[in-house]
């Protein structure tokens, strides 16, 4: 992807295996979210601590040093877990600066008839996505209303860092959301967007977000992004 328009490169890296994900939970209010109990299971702890390891050899064969590394996650006890396992895989101090919770990194909030419901109803959300973006599941958010918050997430990173490499520790549909809005962002050839803010503005279309499921990642997938 051209990265030109951004200062930083990013991986993503979707929470390991958690409690939730083995009772087939819908965890996603911030309220339960942030609970110890719903933090990762022991197949998320092994799937994070090779993600990590992953990541090392990334950074390894970029020739990107540890003090240029970042480690950016939700406040979700999962994302949390999954973000300090990383941490430690670096040897990076998790409560040190190189280690940020960023509230807008949260879970997308689906709505008081989902909440702690089975898994079973992620098609539903995902049928109303894909028929139209800005429709809110009741009292939950949509696509676009995550985009509103991920793109306030992503003008503090870019803020905040210049020239890291940035590791993004998120949940399943915010990160297909981000990954969506960055790959339409950097397919963008016109200059008159030149803020990172203005060229998603300008990409909050329903052919564009509607497509999120198609950077689905699986429990503890790295990815690079840009």
């Amino acid at each position: 992807m051209e990265t030109s328009f951004l200062r930083n490169r990013y991986w993503v890296l979707r929470h390991g295996k958690s409690i939730p994900n083995e009772k087939r939970l819908i965890v996603s209010s911030l309220e339960n979210g942030v609970c110890r109990e719903y933090r990762l299971a022991s197949e998320g702890v092994e799937q994070t601590q090779l993600a990590g390891k992953l990541f090392l050899k990334e950074l390894k064969e970029n020739n990107i040093q540890l003090e240029n590394v970042r480690v950016c996650y939700s406040p979700f006890a999962r994302t949390s877990h999954t973000a300090e396992i990383v941490a430690s895989v670096l040897n990076l101090p998790f409560e040190g600066p190189q280690c940020k919770v960023i509230k807008d990194l949260r879970e997308r909030y689906f709505g008081p008839s989902f909440e702690l419901l089975s898994h079973d109803k992620y098609p539903e959300i995902w049928a109303m996505d894909e028929k139209d973006p800005f429709t809110r599941p009741e009292g939950g958010e949509s696509v676009d209303d995550v985009v509103a918050r991920l793109t306030s997430a992503m003008a503090t990173m870019e803020s905040e860092y210049q020239g890291c490499a940035i590791l993004v520790v998120s949940h399943g549909d915010p990160l297909q959301i981000l990954q969506t809005i960055l790959n339409a962002a950097s397919k963008q050839t016109e200059s008159s967007c030149s803020d990172l803010t203005s060229k998603i503005q300008a990409l909050r279309i329903p052919s564009i977000l509607s497509q999120h499921r198609k950077f689905a990642l699986l429990t503890g997938e790295l990815r690079i992004v840009v």
